[in-house]
């Protein structure tokens, strides 16, 4: 009977030892998957993470990026200038731009202008050609049903930098500047084709004169499209 008794205390202890040693493997077992669960769920933010990141840098990047000196026309090559007084030859132009969630944001810089002096520059419908008269009129997003060639858009409703490139910068004493707008519109198969460069210090805004600046003394030719 006590052989009996010891062999069950023995069987019994053998039992728990098992059963121990199996609570103890599923519990490594569940750690395993919980560790295996943690390094996919990381894996899946890094890889979340890591295309948000390329997603920012591609927004980040200009659509458009173009630069020239400025030469004379018999000699340009895109980058024109036609008054070596106000824009001298050699001067160097950049634009940049990028479609925005709202809308598409332009950029300007230029060095070797005049020094401490404004420039009126805006957008224009054509590419540059040997006179300035080759770029167009303004790019404008709504078209001015009353404006013609020969009488382009001075309406303050179309005339405006809500409505059309509108990039006035001023220089400073090294004839270095910049200047950045965003307009609330992006461009398609129909862009501009140029940005022009004008004699006066800023644009005209009132009616009958909206958006005039002078004469062209300089212009790149910058595909938008």
């Amino acid at each position: 009977m006590r052989r009996t008794t010891v062999r069950g205390k023995s069987t019994s202890r053998t039992l728990l030892a098992l059963a121990a040693a199996g609570l103890l493997l599923t519990a490594c077992g569940n750690d395993e998957e919980g560790n295996g669960q943690a390094q996919n769920n990381q894996q899946g933010d890094q890889t979340a993470t890591t295309q948000q990141d390329d997603n920012d840098d591609q927004q980040g990047q200009p659509d458009v990026e173009q630069s020239g000196r400025l030469a004379p026309p018999e000699s340009a090559n895109g980058a024109f200038t036609y008054n070596t007084e106000l824009a001298p030859e050699g001067a160097e132009v950049s634009v940049e731009a990028e479609q925005t969630r709202n809308g598409t944001k332009i950029e300007i810089d230029v060095e070797g202008l005049v020094a401490n002096r404004g420039y009126a520059v805006h957008a224009h419908t054509e590419k540059c050609g040997d006179d300035g008269d080759a770029a167009g009129p303004h790019f404008q997003n709504e078209v001015d049903p009353a404006a013609t060639k020969d009488e382009p858009s001075t309406d303050p409703k179309y005339a405006n930098p809500e409505n059309e490139v509108w990039l006035d910068l001023r220089t400073d004493g090294e004839g270095e500047g910049d200047a950045e707008t965003e307009v609330p519109f992006k461009f398609t198969d129909r862009a501009p084709a140029s940005i022009v460069i004008h004699e006066n210090e800023e644009t005209a805004t009132h009616h009958g004169e909206a958006g005039t600046a002078g004469d062209r003394v300089a212009c790149l030719t910058v595909p938008f499209a």
